[in-house]
């Protein structure tokens, strides 16, 4: 099983990029991810985000400039928790600075067991988001999408942040030939994109269609499947597990 999952990886690892090993397949995976997760916090939460930090900032203001849709309370919520999660994720970083396999694969275990319990939250409210259900939700997601990135910032994996796509897209441009620039990982930074459109749309389906559960589910499988693929191929001769220079 490892060794096939060693090959599958190889074979998705452009050349010149061997430094960073599995790392970018795995990130992608955690970006399909955050677009299920957002889908589900702002479609059936109340118009929140948990991992687009900007858009909550952004809410805020809207909220307090008197915006009925929105929640001032749910954004505070959601950025407080986003911040708790990053601050964990800054330790296990400084934790596993060494190994940038064991920092993955702790990361996403911890964030699989976070989103677990907010799955066994929204089966026992059999899918109805009421207050009571809406901000633990909102906490837990929050702080597994604060881990989250806070762990892609260590990991330093190019154009892979995982939960923001600002920066990709801008890059994508202004570094483009016709901009004058080399177009460094063109294909990296449009992958990156379709993983958290893919997630946004699939997620956005099932949510809207009254699935809430079932996508907290699919979202608790790719953070599983990426804390167990990690965990297989970080051998101790692997060379992406170093710290990038």
């Amino acid at each position: 099983m490892q060794r096939l999952l060693t090959d599958a990886v190889r074979t998705l690892v452009p050349r010149g990029e061997e430094r960073h090993g599995p790392l970018p397949p795995l990130m992608l995976i955690l970006t399909v991810a955050t677009g299920l997760v957002d889908a589900v916090s702002y479609l059936a939460l109340g118009h929140v985000f948990v991992a687009n930090m900007t858009g909550n900032v952004v809410f805020l203001g809207f909220a307090l400039a008197g915006a009925e849709s929105l929640s001032a309370l749910a954004s505070v919520v959601s950025l407080a928790a986003f911040l708790l999660g990053a601050l964990a994720g800054g330790r296990l970083g400084t934790r596993f600075a060494l190994h940038r396999g064991h920092l993955l694969r702790a990361a996403s275990a911890v964030q699989t067991v976070l989103v677990a319990v907010a799955l066994v939250v929204a089966a026992v409210s059999d899918g109805k988001v009421t207050t009571d259900v809406r901000y633990p939700l909102i906490v837990f997601l929050g702080l597994a999408m604060g881990l989250q990135n806070a762990v892609a910032r260590r990991l330093g994996v190019p154009d892979l942040t995982t939960t923001v796509l600002t920066l990709t897209l801008t890059g994508l441009a202004a570094d483009s030939t016709p901009a004058g620039g080399e177009a460094p990982r063109p294909g990296r930074r449009v992958l990156s994109v379709l993983a958290m459109f893919l997630g946004a749309l699939v997620g956005a389906q099932l949510v809207l269609h009254g699935h809430l559960v079932l996508t907290l589910g699919l979202t608790l499988v790719l953070l599983a499947v990426t804390s167990v693929s990690t965990h297989l191929l970080s051998t101790a001769d692997a060379t992406w597990i170093r710290p990038r220079p």
